[in-house]
């Protein structure tokens, strides 16, 4: 009361105070970054190393085995995963939670060091997960000569773009690349007399930049370099090669060209080969909307310099369209929200001033709550304005219930300084108890793992924040303006009752004058709850919402040994079936190997006929129709789990046949399951291997060696690298290769072999055995397993993770193999088993804050008994709308437990104050219900007007504003009506007349209240 009293009297310094809130909330919105998600480093690492063409077999050996032996040695390292394939392996590696930036170094230092270990490894990369993509704009240059098009993206779009400050690196796909070929004719080289070495050493010598030593005589000492690079074709024919018969050019013993790269990485847009794929990386301390800014300003400066002559530049996909389109979206539902919420207190309490008061408050609290997110140094993006979102609808409650006790103390005609300060204290407890219980309920969302949970706790992180600021602004400025501007033009003694209060009166009344009315409500309401759980079945089910708005990316795994020509036919068939589905835009497929990564554009604004799900069902179905006429091994989804499918099971054992046959027999299984499809398994797809088979006598009895007919089977095979020449300011690789190739066993076996007993052919020496080996090897912690993945179709993860986990119950794996869920649904289950702990843990904190503020360990046991009520408002909403039950709504339910218990605080505090005045249970808890049914209603509308906005939403932020949004509406509705004859109900069960309070006692019962006893 000192406390309120002393705010009261010191005006000025709360209006200071109001003042250096919204000029530090102002320069706070100014400071904060704009992102579509939250910076941060996960507790993860990759590693990949490429091993140019040795088999997986040997890869495994060579690479993995020793890499994952190094890596078990570090202390913090949960858990190891690799996939090991022709030429590459691959490891995931996940820390210790909040080790990740610490044990990174480490992993980084041991791959580095595997590249002097093992000569094999052409290249190595490693980094830390997090939320920043590696591209995030991408281009097209289109629509004309290829060589023009080349040229302009290499001189001019990558170096301006990679100039400015704002962007990493620029990577372009599709140019039109060359290499200079030199394809020897062997009869001519054995004819000069001359072998494959001296000729790379005579293209080396001719093609090389070296500096030689220095001149230390002369004045400063002048390096002395030597350079004779090849500028030319004409310079790369004309070499001279010393022959024992004098010196002849090289294009005498050879046919050089300049031809198209052999391994270009090639790019459809449409159908089409014609254009060049430009995607941008930005730095990582400036945004997606800062990057993209900066670089459409450089487009525009080349456009105005009229370099783009004769083909377009089109922009393709820009995140920072998605971040400032769900940025623009949750804002715009805040405000409406806001607007909604005063609307809402207008209609109740029919005084501007007062509803003045409470709208002054919600900026005050959004301005003091951007101050505490610039300290706390976190940014706008969706989850923290989702947060705010959620914040702003809960934010008036405090306000709400203290400027309502104010109000009615005003109505029973106090002055105004003692209708604050009485008014006030009146709920100050519960105000303070009512937030607690909403904010304990997030202290345990941290044991969340992985990345959600740190997504999660930013989240809670920020409706904290707003809560706690919403508070502090209703305990200082409420008061502050109440008495000095909230008036009433004729106050009373008594308040008229209107039908609502007094239909509810009676009810209630009803209901608790015996106990087994009371027992018989609870009865009905528990069957409702137990009835209600049946809907889970029916709700759909996933574990984190589509980031994207019409905007998908799928993989599309090849066959192997696929020449460019049979690619370029798949690339043409996917287009085609792209072009007849309906909503489809634009499509861009990327070679990438053995597979084709496919970026597909929907229509937009009104051109939209379908739901983005829809078309994303009819592009899958569409595309794997195509596996039975093209050489497609399966179709797969891009958008989720890192590119993996949501269907992932592992089998774990040692024997690669092993495996394979239990793979095999779970496949057939697992076709059963309604809502499978695209079935595949890691090492399904085999590669064959030609073993080379010495015949050991037969080499000794022509006097050589196993050595040489080593070196003449990797002549026969020529292709070899000797560097690389600059044309025309374009780095050209050199490559040498027989005129003549060797790619059949026939031809190999036919090669010429001299020996002392004359000239004989390689069939003599060698025999070549077939041997079948697997394109794909699994590891997880070190153990071998085999992937299976599938597809939904028709049906939620949820539904199918149902069948799936009864399907592993049930099937029979031999001894010392196991089969387990892994990719989403082995996250969906997890997920899961930490919302429980979060929900159990959630539920005992409040309980404390409860049984603490009450000082009775029975209360807050009512109170909490509208929890069940809460569940089935939360079922009901789902199963409605049909929106998912996924981190987001999960997380709105257990926001909701704190939510929905504030109203039974206020019910259950101010029957507790009457009994202590003298009241009877009966005659309280109906007085109670009268004093408090108003601000429960005002705080129930205006946080569901608050939400509406945020429930109604589509698009990128709808997707994650939507669920949780509903759940708190359905439930908080819900629970609040149920809430009015609920909590009475179990309260008048559980208390006994015979325990009366001190009051109750010395009084007796109010004869004045036998009018509710009906």
């Amino acid at each position: 009361m000192d406390l309120i009293k002393f705010i009261v009297q010191r005006k000025i310094l709360i209006g200071l105070l109001t003042v250096l809130i919204a000029i530090i909330g102002g320069y706070s919105v100014l400071k904060l970054d704009k992102e579509l998600l939250p910076s941060i480093g996960m507790d993860g690492a990759y590693v990949e190393i490429n091993a140019g063409e040795l088999s997986a077999i040997e890869v495994e050996r060579t690479i993995t085995n020793p890499l994952e032996q190094k890596l078990e040695a570090i202390d913090g390292i949960e858990k190891t995963q690799s996939t090991t394939n022709i030429g590459r392996s691959s490891v995931q590696i996940t820390f210790e939670r909040g080790r990740g930036k610490e044990l990174y170094k480490e992993v980084e230092s041991i791959a580095n060091s595997l590249k002097s270990d093992v000569p094999g490894i052409t290249d190595i990369s490693s980094g830390q997960y997090g939320t920043s993509q590696n591209y995030e704009f991408f281009m097209d240059v289109s629509g004309g000569n290829m060589k023009e098009m080349s040229a302009f993206a290499k001189d001019v779009l990558e170096p301006r773009l990679e100039a400015l400050p704002e962007v990493r690196d620029v990577s372009l796909s599709g140019m039109l690349e060359h290499e200079a070929v030199i394809e020897f004719n062997r009869e001519r080289l054995t004819k000069n007399g001359l072998t494959i070495q001296q000729v790379v050493e005579a293209i080396q010598l001719a093609n090389n930049e070296a500096t030689l030593g220095a001149l230390n005589g002369d004045k400063d000492s002048p390096s002395l370099r030597w350079n004779t690079t090849l500028t030319s074709m004409e310079d790369l024919k004309n070499i001279s090669l010393p022959t024992p018969t004098g010196f002849i050019k090289l294009k005498e013993v050879a046919n050089v060209s300049l031809q198209p790269l052999e391994n270009s990485s090639f790019v459809w847009k449409n159908g089409t080969k014609d254009f060049i794929f430009v995607q941008i990386g930005r730095v990582s301390d400036v945004t997606q909307i800062e990057m993209a800014e900066a670089v459409r300003a450089e487009i525009k400066r080349i456009q105005d310099e009229h370099l783009v002559k004769g083909f377009e530049l089109n922009e393709i996909v820009a995140q920072a369209d998605y971040v400032k389109e769900s940025l623009d979206g949750v804002t715009d539902n805040i405000l409406i929200g806001g607007v909604i919420a005063i609307a809402v207190l207008l209609i109740f309490l029919r005084n501007l001033r007062a509803t003045f008061i409470i709208g002054l408050s919600i900026p005050t609290s959004v301005l003091l709550t951007f101050a505490a997110m610039w300290m706390f140094d976190y940014s706008f993006n969706i989850l923290t304005l989702i947060g705010l979102g959620l914040g702003i609808g809960m934010m008036v409650d405090s306000s709400i219930v203290i400027l309502e006790s104010i109000y009615r103390k005003k109505e029973l005609g106090l002055a105004n300084l003692e209708a604050v300060l009485t008014g006030t204290k009146e709920v100050a407890a519960a105000v303070i108890a009512s937030m607690l219980t909403t904010i304990v309920v997030f202290l345990p969302i941290g044991l969340i793992g992985g990345e959600m949970g740190q997504f999660m706790i930013m989240l809670s992180t920020v409706v904290a924040i707003t809560l706690i600021s919403s508070v502090i602004v209703a305990f200082t400025l409420i008061p502050s303006l109440s008495e000095k501007l909230m008036t009433l033009r004729s106050p009373k003694k008594t308040l008229k009752e209107g039908p609502v209060m007094r239909n509810y009166s009676r009810m209630v009344a009803w209901t608790i004058k015996k106990k087994r009315r009371s027992l018989a409500v609870i009865v009905i309401f528990f069957i409702l709850f137990a009835g209600s759980l049946t809907l889970t079945t029916k709700i759909p089910m996933t574990i984190m919402p589509d980031m994207y708005n019409r905007y998908t990316e799928l993989m599309v795994n090849l066959e192997t040994g696929l020449s460019i020509e049979e690619k370029e036919k798949v690339a043409e068939q996917i287009n085609e079936k792209l072009h007849s589905v309906d909503d489809v835009d634009s499509n861009y497929v990327m070679d990438n190997g053995g597979m084709f990564y496919t970026i597909i554009n929907m229509t937009k604004g009104d051109d939209i006929t379908k739901e983005q799900k829809e078309v994303n069902e009819d592009i899958l179905k569409s595309l794997r129709s195509l596996q039975k006429t093209e050489p497609i091994e399966n179709v797969q989804s891009a958008m989720g789990g890192g590119g993996g499918s949501p269907v992932q099971i592992d089998i774990t054992g040692e024997d690669f046949n092993e495996l394979q046959t239990v793979a095999n027999d779970f496949m057939k299984e697992l076709y059963s399951i309604d809502g499978i499809v695209g079935v595949t398994n890691s090492m399904e797809r085999t590669s064959q291997e030609k073993v080379v088979a010495l015949k050991k006598q037969e080499i000794e009895k022509a006097g050589l060696s196993e050595q040489q007919i080593k070196q003449l089977i990797e002549q026969a095979l020529l292709q070899m690298p000797v560097g690389e020449m600059k044309i025309e300011d374009q780095n050209v690789p050199l490559i040498m290769k027989w005129a003549k190739k060797t790619d059949t066993q026939a031809s190999l076996l036919d090669v010429k072999v001299p020996g002392k007993n004359g000239e004989q052919t390689l069939s003599d020496f060698v025999e070549l055995k077939n041997v079948e080996t697997p394109n794909e090897i699994s590891h997880a912690n070190g153990e071998r397993f085999i992937s299976i993945s599938a597809d939904t179709e028709g049906k939620d993860l949820g539904a199918v993770n149902r069948d799936v986990q009864k399907l592993i119950k049930n099937f029979k794996a031999p001894a010392g193999y196991t089969v387990s869920v892994a990719g989403d649904l082995e996250q969906q289950q997890e997920l899961m088993m930490d919302m429980a702990l979060v929900l159990a843990i959630a539920l005992f904190l409040v309980y404390v804050v409860m049984a603490v503020q009450f000082n009775h360990l029975g209360h807050p046991l009512i109170v909490m008994s509208v929890i069940p009520m809460t569940i089935t408002g939360v079922l009901l909403g789902l199963f409605i709308t049909q929106r998912e039950l996924n981190l987001m709504s999960g997380i709105g339910s257990i926001m909701l437990i704190g939510i929905v218990l504030n109203n039974a605080i206020l019910l259950i505090d101010r029957t507790n104050q009457l009994r202590k005045e003298g009241f009877s249970v009966e005659a309280a808890l109906v007085e109670a219900g009268k004093n408090r049914i108003r601000p429960i209603f005002m705080t129930t509308l205006t946080t569901v007007g608050g939400m509406l906005p945020l429930a109604l939403a589509s698009g990128t932020s709808g997707n994650y504003q939507a669920p949780m949004a509903t759940v708190i509406i359905c439930g908080l509705l819900f629970a609040t009506f149920i809430t009015l004859l609920l909590i009475p109900a179990v309260y008048r069960l559980f208390t006994s007349r015979r325990h009366k309070t001190k009051d109750e006692k010395e009084q007796g019962d109010d004869p004045s209240l036998s009018k509710y006893v009906i």
